[in-house]
């Protein structure tokens, strides 16, 4: 190495700037169900750290694929790995951990004029209606789910579902598998959906679904609140029937009562499911995301990650209200803590 190189480059570390540019660079991505929480987390971090954080949003199967070929430094998905992406994984770069970042609810989100109440669903009948067998917002069981005084429109029902790999729809599926016997027959669980022939229209991403339902009336889809929250003035979305037989609107409070209620069922791994939980006031298809890491990171950025994810688990968790998810419990937290420990 030249000499004139050599003193330039002691100079930048003694007076601490990164002599590779992804020195203080994390690249991570996945699910679109973060996607909001982790640009406000990248913001906020890196003012206070100045660790740049490069967020993609691929989708929930993309970024484990991703993290697992080591191209991302960590995925995050709202499905955590089965045991066959984790015996690949394991293959690819040893064992992976499981790290909760946030939780949150997935809502019915509809475009339905002339009706002032928010529609109300069942388990059932949205089962019913994603595999074509309710095909009209006026069919009777949909009907009798409504207020009194609320008539629903003789339309036609649009289904509209995600047509890339997505932990929003590992969610929805894995809650409608619970309700419905002959979902988890016939459709089942995962992060796709295969619907029954000419049944529904696929768009990518959760603002791709969000935007083909605004311009499709009578069309319905799946997300996360935030997205339904932010299309407010193009679409509406409805409260579900719980375990418990009542209709609960998703918001913060009742997903984190459904977590507070399935806290006792959380294996050690930290995979689990926060769908159709007990509890009335426990909104049913809540859910989690993820950050899925390798516990021997490559690159030789297993103290940056911890050090992030520590921060977004804890300081990072006070941007939650402002954007409509839920904390993490103060027990699941000290759980995360042990689990950090294992990345090293």
């Amino acid at each position: 190495m030249p000499r004139t190189f050599r003193l330039i480059l002691a100079g930048l570390l003694l007076a601490g700037v990164p002599a590779c540019s992804n020195a203080k660079r994390l690249n991570i991505g996945g699910a679109t169900f973060v996607a909001p929480m982790m640009a406000e987390w990248s913001k906020d971090y890196g003012n206070q750290k100045g660790v740049q954080i490069n967020y993609q949003q691929l989708g929930s199967s993309a970024g484990i694929d991703k993290m697992t070929d080591k191209i991302l430094d960590f995925g995050c998905s709202e499905a955590p790995m089965n045991d066959k992406q984790l015996a690949a994984a394991k293959a690819a770069g040893g064992d992976v951990v499981h790290i909760p970042l946030v939780m949150g609810g997935v809502v019915p989100v509809y475009n339905l004029a002339g009706v002032e109440k928010p529609v109300r669903f069942s388990g059932e009948v949205l089962a019913e209606i994603f595999m074509g067998r309710i095909k009209r917002w006026s069919d009777p069981k949909l009907q009798a789910l409504q207020e009194p005084g609320v008539t629903l429109p003789d339309k036609e029902i649009l289904v509209v579902y995600r047509s890339d790999g997505s932990g929003t729809t590992y969610i929805w599926s894995d809650y409608l598998c619970k309700v419905s016997k002959e979902w988890a027959d016939t459709v089942g669980k995962g992060t796709k959906l295969t619907l029954p022939p000419g049944v529904g229209v696929a768009s990518p991403q959760s603002e791709g679904v969000t935007g083909a339902v605004s311009r499709s009336p009578g069309a319905i889809t799946y997300v996360e609140l935030i997205y339904a929250l932010k299309n407010a003035d193009k679409v509406q979305y409805g409260p579900v029937k719980n375990k418990e037989g009542e209709f609960v609107l998703a918001d913060m409070q009742s997903v984190t009562a459904a977590a507070r209620n399935s806290l006792d069922k959380i294996p050690d791994d930290l995979r689990y499911s926060l769908t159709d939980p007990p509890g009335k006031d426990s909104y049913p298809i809540s859910g989690t995301n993820w950050a899925i890491v390798y516990a021997n990171p490559p690159g030789g950025k297993a103290k940056m990650i911890v050090e992030f994810l520590n921060w977004v688990t804890h300081e990072g968790q006070g941007h939650c209200e402002a954007l409509h998810y839920a904390r993490l419990p103060a027990e699941l937290v000290a759980r995360v803590e042990k689990k950090l420990a294992e990345i090293k």
